[in-house]
């Protein structure tokens, strides 16, 4: 069915949509600028004040970041990311790890039912880059793989609005991490909340794999306190 044209969406609205629609299929990667206005003028048939309007509304979401005499960069893949970035630069790190404890045994939940085994074999491959990286003190290595299995988890939760939610803490969680391995005494593979969720999700035990989240996410909250 074709809109009449007193149906149709206002142009920005329409550029808008299709920007949105390139960040979240991936096409440009999280931190990287997007093409310049005259290349993306040219490919989406638009204005310079169209496109503008449209970048602007998706800055404003928190999809895009626009640096001044740098260009624009995307910062979240979805509006939902987006926004909760902003959200948690209000909130202390034991607001952020209560709302993690929720999200994450919920996930570890979900995964010891849904997991494929293709998620079990990606989330130990990640254990063990982690592990690498960690042996040879290349902590930003190290931040990436912890992060990646959290988030893997909660991809093989099957629900795609926990996993895009759980996506929402990357860049605080990557931050905190790399934060926290400066603190005397971090034990930076812990073996709860990883290899042993990883057990309880292959055995298919959801009750062990939610024991094991809470323990570790526990034991990051006296962590935190001390």
């Amino acid at each position: 069915m074709t809109l009449s044209s007193s149906q149709r969406l206002p142009l920005a609205e329409e550029v808008t949509a299709k920007l949105r629609a390139m960040i979240h299929s991936g096409e440009w990667a999280l931190q990287e600028r997007i093409p310049a206005e005259p290349e993306l003028m040219a490919g989406l048939g638009v204005s310079r004040g169209t496109l503008r309007e449209a970048i602007k509304a998706l800055a404003h979401t928190g999809m895009l970041e626009v640096r001044r005499g740098d260009g624009t960069y995307v910062r979240a893949t979805s509006e939902i990311t987006g926004a909760a970035q902003r959200v948690y630069q209000d909130h202390t790190q034991e607001h952020i790890l209560d709302v993690r404890m929720a999200l994450d045994t919920q996930a570890a939940r979900l995964a010891a039912r849904h997991a494929s085994v293709e998620d079990i074999t990606a989330l130990r491959h990640l254990l063990a880059d982690r592990t690498a990286a960690w042996l040879r003190s290349d902590f930003a290595a190290w931040a990436k793989a912890d992060w990646g299995f959290h988030l893997r988890v909660a991809e093989a939760s099957a629900n795609p609005l926990l996993a895009e939610l759980y996506s929402s803490f990357g860049v605080v969680f990557h931050q905190d991490l790399l934060a926290q391995h400066h603190r005397e005494g971090f034990q930076g593979l812990p073996v709860e909340g990883h290899d042993a969720l990883v057990d309880a999700i292959e055995a298919r035990d959801p009750e062990a794999a939610v024991a094991s989240v809470d323990r570790n996410l526990n034991s990051c909250a006296e962590w935190l306190a001390s």
